[in-house]
């Protein structure tokens, strides 16, 4: 797990969780002030941090790096901001098809808003739904008699640097076999002996 070496995980440990796994064994329990074990997402306040920063900070597997931050309208760095896309993507149990998260997407730009040049840098910022957070983290405060403290309001963070073609296509990766096919698109070109 990149440098994280100061967690007790068994040798060969890789972490590949779906949306789903990220939203319902991680940040669900976070909401609902629960141990998540292993205890390997740290907690980091993102926006003083430009991505490229993440590393040592973060948890990191691979060339992503993973967290826990608490929501804000603020997403301006030292360096430059995280703009969102349009779209947020409802994340769904597979078993039962409960709404249980909501995926957004945002792209890093250097510079100031809105003339800022757009990075590969990438975050999905998971948020529970209305209806996965529930109240039961505010009772659950209440009863230990800890201040009040809206523990729905954490999103859990995956950074990662894209590696899109300079015209901004961010298609699957294709394999070396598919890129030849791709080539020959036009077999009116390819001449056949007789």
């Amino acid at each position: 797990m990149g440098d994280n070496n100061n967690f007790n995980l068994p040798p060969g440990f890789r972490f590949y969780p779906t949306d789903e796994e990220l939203v319902v064994h991680f940040l669900q329990r976070k909401a609902a002030l629960l141990p998540c074990h292993p205890d390997i997402i740290p907690d980091l306040d993102l926006y003083p941090c430009d991505p490229w920063e993440l590393d040592g900070k973060a948890m990191a597997e691979g060339n992503k790096w993973y967290f826990f931050s608490r929501t804000t309208q603020n997403r301006i760095t030292g360096t430059g901001y995280w703009k969102p896309l349009d779209n947020d993507e409802s994340i769904v149990t597979s078993t039962a098809g409960k709404k249980v998260g909501i995926k957004r997407c945002l792209v890093f730009y250097n510079g100031e808003a809105p003339a800022g040049v757009k990075t590969n840098w990438v975050m999905h910022e998971y948020r529970l739904s209305d209806s996965g957070s529930g109240s039961s983290s505010t009772r659950s405060s209440k009863r230990r008699g800890s201040p009040k403290v809206d523990y729905s309001k954490w999103v859990l963070c995956r950074v990662y640097e894209s590696d899109c073609d300079e015209d901004g296509d961010d298609g699957p990766e294709l394999s070396c076999l598919d890129e030849v096919f791709l080539s020959l698109d036009d077999l009116d070109e390819i001449s056949f002996p007789n």
